[in-house]
Formats: structure tokens, C-alpha cells, sequence
């Protein structure tokens, strides 16, 4: 029968995870979007380091629509003590628990659960909630950010693409009544997708603009939200401003 490591080998992954033998597990496109995952684990590292310095020994993890694991094993193997990874697809539950446990880190567990299911009652509160390319493929990005909050003791970290946004002023209800647009969502068709491993469950996507996603962050109850910047070697879409991600604070 195969090692774990053997099986983990065996097959395709949409992150280049390096093995305890020293190999590195064979990625999508010949590793052509292993850039994007460097980039979001450089951003997330250094968001952390500010806010808990060189040790997140004591921290509590929650890494929300976890995929395959990537980013939960990242801190699993930084030493956070409790790791929980969620993701609503079977096959990425099956797929993180094969590497966790081909990494052998007893600090992480892997449920399955669509995002609008947890609550803080059900899973409990985490001193780190991770969201990353979650929200533009929903149909209900400002409930998820709700259950990030409802999960979050110290910091969110939310990755996402954006879409342009509106500003201005509209007529609500009467010319004689006039309300200011905080910022925008655009809608994005997944509808033939809903099988990709990568894509909507339901199809129907709200991406929001930079301005809604901060605002929408503020108002839910979230103290201090930043962009955080890229690295100058950052891939091409965190770069240049068409994905984001941002920190969100409880304080």
C-alpha cells in the first residue's frame, strides 16, 4: 500500500506542498499559479508577524473554504496550537486531511461545512479567521463577512478579486431624497462552473469594489480594516490592484 506521501505525490494539486521527504507535490498549468499562493502566504505572514510578532504559538486558527489545506497547514507548521480548516467540498475535505496527515500536524482538523453554517456556537472563536478567495464567489459575500466577524478575537484577513466601483449619489425613493453610494458589487456568472473544484457552489457571484469591502467590514463591527501592501515581487493581480487583501481588527 502506498505511503501517504507516496499518494500525495500521485496526483495533481492546485498548491506546491513540500512533503517530509523533501518533495514538492506537482501543481496545476505546470505551476503557473503557484505565484498567487507565494504572494497571499507572503502578505499573511507578514500581516501576522505585525500583530503577534516572531510566535503565534498561542493562537487559535480558522481558515474559511481552506481548499485543499494550504494555507492551514502554512500555520499549522508555524506552530499555531489549534488549526480548524473548513471547507464546503468534499473532495478538498478529503484532500487537506490527506495532507495533514501526510505532514503529520496534530495541531490541525479538517470539517466540511459551507461557510454560512458555522457559527461561533457551533465551532467556537478564533484568535485568527482566515478568508481567502472565498468572497467573490458568492451570492451572499456580506453574510459570509458576517460569520468572519462573529468567529474573530483579534484579526481577519480577507483575500479577494475586486471589481471597479460607483460613487456618486442616488435618488432613493424621490428626487427630494438623495443617499451616497458607499461602493459597488459586480456580478459574475459561474453558473457552468459549478462542478470546478476552483468555482461557485451556486453560481451567482457578488464581487465588491475595494470601497464596498471596507465598508462593509466597518459597519459589521470590525474596529480597523488596512490593505495590506503587496510585495514587489507580488503576482501580477495582487500587484496591480485587482485583487486585494486586506486585515480587520478587533481592538
Amino acid at each position: 500500500m502506498p505511503t501517504l506521501e507516496e499518494q500525495a505525490l500521485s496526483k495533481t494539486w492546485f498548491y506546491p506542498f513540500r512533503l517530509p521527504g523533501g518533495h514538492v507535490t506537482t501543481t496545476y498549468d505546470g505551476g503557473a499559479l503557484d505565484a498567487i499562493h507565494a504572494t497571499r502566504l507572503a502578505m499573511l505572514r507578514s500581516a501576522l508577524q505585525a500583530r503577534f510578532g516572531a510566535s503565534i504559538n498561542q493562537c487559535s486558527v480558522i481558515d474559511i473554504a481552506c481548499h485543499q489545506g494550504y494555507f492551514s497547514t502554512q500555520l499549522a507548521q508555524a506552530g499555531a496550537r489549534d488549526v480548524l480548516a473548513v471547507d464546503a467540498r468534499a473532495e478538498h475535505v478529503a484532500d487537506a486531511t490527506l495532507i495533514r496527515d501526510a505532514l503529520g500536524l496534530k495541531n490541525m482538523r479538517v470539517v466540511q461545512s459551507d461557510v454560512h453554517a458555522l457559527t461561533p456556537q457551533t465551532v467556537g472563536t478564533f484568535d485568527i479567521v482566515l478568508m481567502l478567495g472565498l468572497i467573490y464567489h458568492l451570492e451572499n459575500p456580506v453574510g459570509a463577512l458576517r460569520v468572519a466577524r462573529a468567529l474573530t478575537k483579534n484579526i481577519c484577513l480577507v483575500e479577494t478579486q475586486i471589481v471597479p466601483g460607483l460613487s456618486g449619489v442616488v435618488d432613493y425613493g424621490s428626487y427630494r431624497f438623495v443617499r451616497p453610494l458607499k461602493g459597488s458589487f459586480g456580478i459574475i456568472d459561474e453558473t457552468e462552473e459549478t462542478h470546478g473544484p476552483e468555482a461557485s457552489t451556486t453560481g451567482i457571484c457578488l464581487v465588491p469594489s475595494i470601497d464596498a469591502l471596507i465598508w462593509i467590514m466597518r459597519k459589521i463591527g470590525f474596529t480597523r480594516v488596512d490593505i495590506l501592501p503587496p510585495p514587489a515581487d507580488a503576482y501580477e493581480q495582487l500587484r496591480y490592484g485587482k485583487r486585494v487583501m486586506v486585515a480587520a481588527y478587533i481592538e
